[in-house]
């Protein structure tokens, strides 16, 4: 997902740093100084194209959700339980960022995404988004963003001032779907996947915000330019409609925004999104219910957006990265892609008139849970589950 490159591409990468430490040069060649300055080699994973990246371990987390850098090199990384890592120079844990919002998980929800308000430099503002209970039905649940100020030390931080900016409406039953992806336009509006919380016809109830695509300015109100605004409501901060569970967003260089989503039994789907198109779930999908109910498939309902690229078998897409880096030349403008039950990250080739195809796959036994462009161009993936490691993934030479 793009967070905010702009920003932290142009700082000068601590990771990238500390990745190639070696001693200077009239340091003493002793059996201690070369342990202290070794590198972990890693270990290379082979793609299905042919070619092999190189990954190095950097360190370990409890279900880890999200991750964003920061100008100055270090970044923060979720974990599904509510806690919020600052992460060193090193790429090692720093220490824990403290005020954050009161998270019970249940099922798929609990603490979410993670992002820089565009004058994060000036402001410290970030945005947060997490699963909430209802405050008078305990059974009931929704997503929630909110802007809060934080401030960093070297050993952590504290988050201060949040303030809730928008509400999935409705709240419902269940621990699914919650979506919750966050993001930040070039034009400087907030972008929010709302998954349709395995509720099915919601995705296409204009009175509500489930199974929907969001814009809102940055401040949380709805642009009077969306498409929908003159419904007023739920639609007024509607962009597009017809998702399932989106768990990745991205704008590309050019401005175009990708999105991907679990389809339901197979059929995962990676969509360009344009204002006010209808991506037509639960009516179309090119996979079927889990129960072997059969789902029409796109091309027998024209009046729904096509995907520009569907998986059947399912990758089960979670965290969603367009690179734009220079350590991967032949990467640029492709989408990277975690895969969850593929145990992947999958890489797809993206074309000027938005036509997308799976360009390789690198497989290395793990679940794949977030991905993100450093600003060294390295790409930083979190693998999903208990002891998830946050690998470092460069060419291999």
């Amino acid at each position: 997902m793009l967070h905010l490159k702009s920003i932290v591409l142009a700082a000068v990468s601590a990771f990238a740093l500390a990745a190639c430490a070696s001693p200077a040069p009239d340091a003493p060649e002793t059996e201690a100084a070369v342990a202290e300055t070794a590198v972990d080699p890693g270990f290379l994973i082979s793609g299905t194209d042919g070619s092999s990246i190189r990954a190095v371990a950097l360190e370990t987390f409890d279900n880890p959700w999200a991750m964003t850098f920061l100008p100055d090199g270090r970044a923060l990384v979720t974990e599904k339980g509510g806690v919020i890592w600052l992460l060193g120079a090193n790429g090692k844990k720093a220490g824990q960022v403290t005020g954050g919002p009161d998270i019970e998980a249940r099922g798929q929800g609990g603490l979410g995404d993670i992002i820089l308000h565009p004058d994060f430099a000036t402001t410290g503002l970030i945005y947060l988004s997490y699963a909430e209970r209802d405050a008078d039905n305990d059974e009931l649940s929704g997503a929630a963003v909110e802007i809060a100020k934080l401030t960093l030390t070297e050993t952590g931080g504290a988050l201060s001032e949040r303030s809730v900016l928008w509400r999935q409406f409705d709240a419902v039953t269940g621990n699914g779907h919650y979506g919750h992806r966050i993001a930040v336009s070039p034009d400087r509006f907030l972008f929010i996947t709302s998954g349709e919380r395995q509720k099915f016809t919601p995705a296409q109830d204009m009175g509500s915000t489930l199974g929907k695509v969001i814009r809102l300015n940055l401040d949380g109100s709805a642009p009077s330019d969306n498409p929908f605004a003159a419904q007023g409501g739920p639609a007024a901060e509607v962009w597009t409609l017809g998702h399932r569970n989106p768990l990745g967003m991205a704008f590309a260089a050019d401005g175009k925004l990708w999105l991907h989503e679990m389809g339901p039994r197979h059929g995962d789907e990676l969509n360009l999104i344009i204002p006010g198109q209808n991506y037509g779930y639960p009516e179309v999908s090119n996979g079927d219910h889990y129960d072997g109910r059969d789902i029409p498939d796109h091309p027998t309902r024209p009046e729904f957006a096509a995907p520009a690229a569907f998986w059947v078998p399912a990758i089960s897409p979670a965290g969603l990265d367009i690179y734009e880096g220079a350590l991967f030349p032949a990467w640029a403008g492709n989408a990277l892609i975690g895969g969850l039950s593929s145990e992947a990250l999958v890489r797809v080739a993206i074309t000027a008139d938005g036509k997308a195809a799976e360009a390789a796959r690198y497989e290395w036994g793990k679940r794949v849970r977030e991905v993100e462009e450093g600003p060294d161009g390295a790409v930083y993936v979190l693998e999903d589950k208990a002891d998830a490691r946050l690998l470092r993934l460069t060419p291999p030479q």
